[in-house]
């Protein structure tokens, strides 16, 4: 009976060396709203495969503190994310990730900064949203960026005219104001056409591009169901254009794969190239964790997920170090980030901008997508003059 009394007293004993063992690894609640359905769904799903990925990268590397992700779809809808937000918080997180859409994540980070919690995402672009008082709100990517590599491919390629249609959402038309001030300035005729983010037949619009404009190039400033109508359309009219330029969620092997017949040649911003090369080590540790959670190559959008959760994953950790947690830590920590990632040097300016942001543009090239701009990071030549048709 001794003996059978001494083994349960060295099982317990063991038990909680275990526990403590287990405590040293604090959990932290990480909360993810995201459009994993709807009409943004796509590039959602693209982001939370980067987080997922920032995750397990983070956690092999810290014994001392583990991330847990907790996700809720908000369904590309503005009041669904402000729900998603409003639940995560009940559960107990410590800051928010993720968001799509600049209409979505307003509401959903306004949401957050009244529950004081740090919103970090790389899915707005619109200005608003580092200029309306926010002090929770982080992005690391603008429209900045995007509107210096349009810009500059558009330079490179000796564009004269260019035809800019763009959805009327407060980031697209933003950036087409911007894009046609910045182009004017250059000497390049351009004419706007501003569309209904509701309109589904765009043929009217490539009919006054085709016969009235007679443009070099069409830039398409939108989201991805407006890519594809435009090129459809754009396919059956067939306009004497030189290229089809784009931005966002463009340039994606998702994009080639789903529609293969209206991607050839057609450009859009792109970190990366595909398939995609990595040199440094956190980044051959990113596409390694890439490819064994999701058995295919990364894109951008996984790119950026994983650059932005990273940067919170580690500021989270550093407030839990501090125990400031519970006191604006995460925020704080976040305002101190001054960090070398897959994208380049990430610092916050004191709107939660990112201040050294700047885009790639790549083109669709048979199964390839190959950065054409800037030269000094090019993987290849662009094909030019050529579209999809």
């Amino acid at each position: 009976m001794k003996n059978t009394y001494k083994r349960m007293a060295l099982a317990a004993l063991m038990a909680c060396g275990l526990g403590m063992s287990g405590a040293r690894a604090e959990e932290l609640l990480v909360g993810v709203e995201l459009p994993l359905t709807g009409t943004l769904a796509r590039v959602g799903s693209g982001m939370q495969e980067g987080i997922m990925v920032a995750a397990d990268v983070f956690n092999k590397a810290n014994a001392k503190h583990k991330v847990k992700i907790i996700t809720v779809d908000n369904e590309s809808a503005p009041a669904k994310a402000i729900a998603a937000v409003e639940k995560l918080a009940s559960q107990g997180v410590l800051a928010i990730d993720g968001g799509y859409g600049s209409n979505n994540i307003a509401p959903a980070s306004d949401a957050a900064g009244k529950l004081g919690l740090a919103y970090v995402t790389s899915g707005g672009v619109d200005d608003s949203l580092v200029n309306s008082g926010r002090k929770n709100f982080f992005r690391i990517n603008n429209a900045a960026g995007y509107q210096k590599a349009v810009v500059g491919l558009l330079t490179d390629l000796k564009i004269k005219t260019v035809s800019i249609v763009y959805s009327t959402k407060e980031a697209t038309s933003g950036l087409a104001t911007d894009l046609e001030k910045t182009l004017a300035a250059k000497g390049v005729t351009v004419v706007g056409h501003a569309f209904d983010p509701a309109i589904t037949d765009f043929k009217p619009i490539i009919n006054k591009v085709k016969l009235q404009d007679k443009s070099e190039v069409i830039a398409m400033i939108g989201y991805e169901n407006d890519y594809v109508g435009i090129l459809r359309a754009a396919r059956v009219l067939k306009p004497t254009v030189k290229a089809m330029v784009g931005v966002w969620s463009l340039a994606t092997p998702k994009m080639a794969a789903d529609f293969p017949d209206l991607m050839p040649n057609v450009y859009g911003t792109a970190v990366l190239p595909f398939p995609a090369e990595f040199k440094t080590p956190e980044g051959k540790s990113f596409n390694e964790a890439y490819q064994r959670l999701y058995k295919k190559e990364p894109d951008y959008l996984g790119q950026f997920g994983y650059v932005q959760s990273m940067l919170l994953f580690n500021a989270i950790a550093r407030a839990a170090d501090k125990g400031t947690l519970k006191k604006n830590g995460v925020i704080e920590e976040m305002r101190k980030t001054d960090s070398e990632t897959l994208i380049g040097r990430v610092q916050f300016s004191s709107t939660g901008d990112n201040l050294n942001f700047s885009h790639r543009m790549g083109q669709h090239q048979g199964n390839k997508i190959v950065i054409v701009w800037p030269q000094a990071d090019a993987t290849g030549k662009a094909n030019f003059p050529a579209v999809p048709w």
